[in-house]
């Protein structure tokens, strides 16, 4: 069975109110995130990871949205890795395969989900991510150019990102043991020497990080059929 960890414990910082409950499309930004995990056939249960204040709000949320996959609703820690890690404890024995989604990608549908487990269950690991198509460039430490870096087989890193439970487990082992901090599973993965398979999307999964990406992600809702 496949568990989705969906990870809503952010702070919001640079987004100057709480994201997650944004309206979006008529709808608050974490409903589309659940709500694609909800119509996924491949996802058996979900767990949502929240802000230790915002666990009760997170929970009325669940029970008024009616869902029928939301398993529990938990506390997370001061890092992405201890939100995650939150949610790793509470995984039920029958679970062999675990997507971590930001809950702040509310664009994610319910076929790129089904195609990245697809890649997890052949090669034990999977993410979604986006080539990269700008020209790229390293400062120096006053701010000037340089050197070029070749975009090349280069990817933005994006969610949901899938693996094999004993994988990420083990590699959530290794962070904790050499006291690494990281930003995704991918790199938590890496850190053990396992290979992650990347499923190119070409399609907005945008994370709501500034308030101009709500408009982004409104205009983007406003061309999909069926909303």
């Amino acid at each position: 069975m496949l568990s989705a960890i969906i990870v809503a414990a952010g702070s919001s910082r640079r987004m100057g109110f709480d994201k997650l409950f944004a309206p979006l499309a008529g709808k608050p930004v974490i409903a589309h995130s659940l709500h694609a995990f909800e119509k996924a056939d491949c996802v058996g249960e979900i767990i949502l990871v929240g802000r230790s204040q915002q666990v009760a709000e997170l929970q009325a949320f669940v029970c008024a949205s009616g869902s029928n996959k939301v398993l529990q609703v938990v506390e997370g820690g001061e890092h992405r890795q201890d939100s995650v890690r939150a949610g790793l404890n509470v995984l039920t024995s029958r679970v062999e395969y675990v997507a971590v989604h930001d809950a702040a990608r509310p664009l994610i549908t319910p076929d790129q989900i089904t195609r990245v487990f697809r890649f997890a269950c052949q090669h034990g690991g999977a993410t979604l991510a986006e080539p990269i198509t700008d020209t790229l460039k390293r400062a120096d430490a006053n701010g000037f150019v340089s050197v070029g870096i070749d975009r090349e087989r280069l990817y933005a890193m994006q969610t949901p990102q899938i693996f094999s439970r004993r994988l990420l487990e083990d590699a959530y082992a290794a962070v904790v043991a050499n006291k690494l901090l990281i930003t995704d599973e991918v790199s938590a993965v890496e850190h053990l020497g396992g290979k992650v398979f990347l499923v190119s999307n070409d399609q907005p999964n945008l994370k709501i990080t500034f308030p101009r990406d709500l408009s982004l992600a409104e205009c983007y809702f406003a061309q999909r059929p069926g909303l």
